[in-house]
């Protein structure tokens, strides 16, 4: 496989071939990069106590990871536990050639990815009023409806990266976390609910009365 292809900007790693989305497209292989990310160096015995799978399952899905530069070893470990760890933290995915496997393969991988999401939200919903009263009260939904340009978005998108990707170090080294710091997931979604041809109404409502922000707690 060729090197990973990393984005000067971002450090993040950049995906845009099918092979490599298809590879990656693996609950087992998703809970690993996240495990990795989240904990650090860890041996496949070590990830497997935590993912509830095999010892065998995760040391195939590591090779499989670090076959296409997810993954590498982390030094020699006793006997045949070695540790694995990150190449890089953190990917972006796209289709960048728009043809219609590799739109096939990111669709599938985004899709994984959302189910993912949305299981960690639902579990945090289940599980809230266990956490501190604090924690609680940062944890917030909101929902913008936006009239903006396509630039518009695009700047918004930016501003909102810019500002997460001052904590993207922390992830890699744990000396930079704050005490008390708790790992958080922010989920941030924008897209159009209207065809640029379509009626000037939203979800049967006058554009006056189309939406509003508001946090839900």
């Amino acid at each position: 496989m060729s090197s990973p292809e990393i984005d000067p900007k971002s450090s993040l790693r950049r995906i845009t071939d099918a092979q490599t989305m298809r590879a990656l497209s693996h609950p087992v292989r998703l809970a690993l990069i996240e495990l990795l990310s989240l904990e650090g160096p860890l041996t496949a015995t070590e990830a497997s106590e935590r993912l509830g799978e095999s010892p065998t399952t995760c040391s195939f899905h590591l090779r499989q990871l670090a076959r296409y530069g997810f993954v590498e070893e982390a030094g020699a470990g006793p006997g045949r536990n070695r540790p694995w760890k990150m190449s890089s933290i953190g990917m972006t995915a796209s289709a960048r050639d728009a043809d219609g496997e590799t739109d096939s393969a990111l669709a599938v991988l985004r899709r994984l990815f959302r189910e993912r999401y949305f299981q960690r939200l639902q579990t945090w919903e289940e599980t809230r009023t266990t956490y501190p009263q604090e924690w609680q009260d940062v944890a917030e939904e909101s929902e913008f409806i936006l009239y903006a340009t396509r630039e518009e978005v695009q700047a918004v998108s930016e501003q909102v990266f810019n500002l997460l990707m001052q904590f993207q170090d922390r992830l890699a080294r744990p000396e930079l976390r704050p005490k008390g710091s708790l790992p958080v997931e922010v989920l941030f979604f924008q897209y159009p609910i209207r065809l640029p041809s379509a009626p000037s109404s939203i979800r049967g409502r006058s554009p006056d009365n189309a939406g509003g922000p508001g946090p839900l707690k």
